[in-house]
């Protein structure tokens, strides 16, 4: 399974919905995921690759981490998890 897919998939699970109806434009708000479901996504993502997301719930829009839409997301894990395989 790719990272994309993993994460499609966490979000979805958080937003319970099934990951086809999960699409890269999509905004957490327009998938229903409220804070609490993102701050849940997020543990649940750094759990699944081993990583440590720079995200601060109380101040999201001072984090280095852009979750405007699915694949912003997306593109920010990969980062991640290439950052920490190098």
């Amino acid at each position: 399974m790719t990272i994309k897919d993993r994460v499609i998939a966490i979000i979805a699970e958080q937003a319970v919905l099934d990951p086809s109806d999960v699409t890269l434009d999509s905004t957490l708000d327009s998938l229903g995921i409220d804070s609490l479901g993102l701050v849940e996504s997020i543990f649940a993502i750094e759990e699944a690759f081993d990583i440590t997301v720079p995200f601060n719930a109380n101040e999201p829009e001072k984090s280095d981490f852009d979750i405007s839409s699915v694949a912003t997301i997306i593109a920010g894990i990969e980062r991640l998890v290439a950052e920490q395989s190098s």
